[in-house]
């Protein structure tokens, strides 16, 4: 067994019949790291030492045959917006320079709770804004597919480090598709949660009404084993859902026969590159020779999803990045004279570009006298893609579409026209508008690259869409089928 390979529900299985260790796998994962990550570049900060003394404790514990939780021993990749107590947060930003979070997010508080191994914090576009991982002040994370294009962002060290084998599983965030993106840029498994069923405590906020938290995974079953750790109503969270959770793994049952999948024709016209929309229409037609049954449809308010994201998620941002000034954290400028210049050259000195760009936009948006003129009217733009949906579930199952409208580009490729790479989010952006849960899963290769399929469901409907992904991977296998080469690489 080549540990660094083995899916979350294999390791677990092997941990508790003693046919592998624990220390074992890491010793391998790391072993792995090494050789993959300067061509990778995954990963801000690394818990190698720390990760080996786990690892012999719980070897200890499997050997006495305690009962460990299923994601005891597992190594997982937290992605750098996500609080660890005692570990440095930094968003890939310079602005929290210095930065060390006195407290636990709630997802790592129950991931610690499940006695999983933490290898370390991913790279992401700063602040969670950006489609490529290019706009980290760190460094750029690469594909393992191919370590000339972007693994897509923002939570794309998060997506390579599955990819690439560095970790089993990883946790990224979803404002506007940054799980769904880089696991259809990296050829593995992205899932979205439905708003509200993950707690957004200590999550780094972008935009409140869009956040969440959610897995990546090369299996269904590992998605679903992930998000049962850390899914449930939490009170530090105001916006987490007092619906009780489900058991997502346990009750993980892979549905095709009779789904009924409606496809919008919005989201599969000539935005989508013909190798792409080949790839996905050959995956609904595996389906549909399986007992489902797909159709298009129209949902037309999503041809204004793009344009509605773009004023609500900046309003937001600048409300929420108000907070970085250079007074109570983080970085400070020290050669200003005065508090106002203070304010001005810290934040100056520690946002990027985009950062910025999006700031600017969503403080003019929220300014007197284009509040109404932009802000409200996105606002009643989006209710209408929540209208479009509802109406679209009382017919259909389930939504699928392309995850992107390409495979991934070339590094630097979209670094002069910001509108380009916004577009490359064009189909996971509804999503998010509406507050809904969404999955990606390989689903074919174009120019030799992966492809994602994307399953929408209703909202609180995330055992659904992870029942229906199963029943595409026994179809399709496309853990066996798509791996990278960095992956198939061996020690």
């Amino acid at each position: 067994m080549t540990t660094w390979r083995s899916s979350a529900v294999e390791l677990g299985k092997a941990f508790r019949n003693r046919s592998v260790k624990v220390a074992d796998v890491v010793t391998s994962l790391w072993l792995h790291h090494d050789q993959v990550e300067p061509s990778v570049k995954s990963y801000l900060t690394t818990f190698q030492s720390e990760t080996m003394a786990q690892a012999q404790v719980l070897d200890a514990q499997f050997d006495r045959g305690e009962t460990l939780p299923l994601l005891a021993g597992i190594p997982i990749a937290i992605k750098d917006n996500i609080h660890v107590q005692g570990v440095p947060t930094t968003c890939a930003s310079q602005i929290l320079k210095g930065f060390i979070p006195p407290f636990n997010a709630t997802v790592t508080d129950r991931l610690q709770a499940q006695q999983v191994i933490v290898t370390g914090k991913t790279n992401l576009d700063e602040f969670a804004m950006g489609s490529s991982t290019e706009n980290s002040s760190f460094h750029t994370s690469l594909n393992p597919w191919d370590t000339s294009r972007v693994p897509g962002g923002s939570s794309g060290g998060s997506a390579a480090a599955v990819a690439a084998g560095q970790a089993v599983v990883s946790l990224g965030s979803d404002t506007g598709g940054s799980i769904r993106q880089p696991a259809a840029f990296c050829g593995v498994v992205g899932m979205k949660p439905t708003y509200g069923r993950v707690s957004r405590y200590g999550l780094v906020a972008f935009a409140s009404s869009l956040d969440q938290i959610g897995p990546f995974s090369r299996t269904v079953e590992d998605a679903a084993l992930v998000l049962e750790a850390i899914s449930g109503f939490d009170a530090h969270d105001a916006t987490s859902s007092p619906r009780l959770s489900e058991s997502y793994y346990s009750s993980l049952k892979p549905t095709v026969a009779g789904l009924k999948i409606g496809v919008p024709k919005e989201l599969f016209g000539s935005e989508i590159d013909p190798g792409v929309k080949a790839q996905v229409v050959a995956a609904l037609d595996l389906l549909k020779a399986n007992g489902a049954t797909w159709e298009e449809i129209a949902m037309p308010s999503l041809k204004e999803a793009v344009t509605t994201y773009y004023i609500i998620a900046p309003a937001e941002a600048s409300a929420n990045l108000s907070r970085f000034d250079g007074v109570r954290y983080g970085y400070r400028d020290g050669g200003a004279d005065n508090l106002r210049d203070m304010f001005r050259q810290s934040r100056g000195g520690g946002f990027g570009p985009e950062v910025k760009r999006r700031i600017i936009i969503g403080t003019y948006v929220l300014s007197s006298g284009y509040y109404d003129a932009y802000y409200t009217k996105a606002q009643k733009l989006r209710s209408l893609i929540v209208r479009d949906f509802a109406h679209a579930f009382q017919k259909y199952d389930v939504i699928m579409t392309p995850t992107t409208p390409s495979v991934a580009f070339k590094l630097g490729e979209h670094e002069a026209n910001p509108l380009a790479m916004y577009l490359a989010d064009i189909a996971t952006i509804p999503v998010n508008m509406a507050g809904l849960p969404a999955i990606s899963v390989p689903c074919g290769l174009d120019q030799g690259l992966p492809v994602g399929l994307q399953i929408i469901g209703p909202a609180f409907g995330d055992q659904q869409i992870l029942n229906v992904a199963a029943g595409f991977q026994e179809l399709s296998q496309f853990p066996t089928r798509f791996q990278s080469p960095l992956m198939r690489s061996t020690q």
